[in-house]
């Protein structure tokens, strides 16, 4: 009989309680910043574009054609005045008005007209320069022609009074004034010009500074 309880005891062997394993809440549950992060660093990536694209397009602003010439036209008043300080260049190297040629026709019809100069001094300032309703580029431009005009005269002006003569080394310092100014009106009378075309605004030294405190 006593092998009864140990047969009972074998074949149902005392149960055990199981434990439900303890888990950390942040293992089961998503994380709340993993579905929020992604969307937020792409929203910031879309926005920070269309700002970049906004201000592109913002900045870009082609110049009217109309603008454009008009700026490139008043660079010639400076450029026909100050053709006279090449009159030394062009007796030394008469290959030099070559380039010229082409302009001549037109040389010739501006110094025809009476007072061509003031005419076209005061139709530029007047006209252009304080006309409001024109756009700032064409206004600008017109501008530093009319104060490049101006400043052509000073040396003009410089040599009267002082009166260097004919001769010796008031006669070379002329020629080297009048070759330097002859160079810098062709070379700003280019730069100007091709600027104009391309829709650009030229910075002429001493010039545009000047122009920037009268505007």
């Amino acid at each position: 009989m006593a092998s009864v309880p140990l047969l009972r005891f074998s074949l149902h062997p005392p149960s055990k309680t199981l434990t439900p394993k303890t888990h950390h809440p942040h293992l089961l549950l998503p994380h709340p910043l993993k579905p929020i992060l992604p969307k937020f660093v792409q929203t910031q990536a879309q926005t920070r574009t269309q700002t970049k694209l906004n201000s592109i397009s913002a900045t870009y602003n082609p110049i009217p054609a109309t603008d454009r010439l008009i700026s490139a036209v008043a660079y010639f008043l400076p450029f026909f005045n100050g053709l006279q300080y090449g009159r030394f260049l062009f007796s030394q190297y008469p290959s030099l008005t070559l380039p010229f040629q082409p302009i001549l026709p037109l040389l010739s019809l501006y110094r025809s007209i009476p007072y061509a100069s003031f005419v076209t001094f005061f139709a530029l300032y007047l006209g252009i320069v304080r006309n409001e309703s024109l756009n700032r580029y064409a206004r600008f431009n017109a501008l530093q022609a009319v104060v490049l005009d101006v400043l052509l005269v000073v040396p003009m002006l410089i040599q009267r009074i002082f009166s260097p003569g004919q001769s010796g080394i008031g006669l070379k310092l002329t020629m080297m004034m009048h070759n330097g100014l002859f160079v810098f009106v062709v070379g700003c009378f280019v730069y100007g010009l091709v600027s104009c075309i391309l829709g650009k605004t030229p910075y002429l030294p001493f010039v545009t500074e000047a122009a920037n405190r009268q505007m």
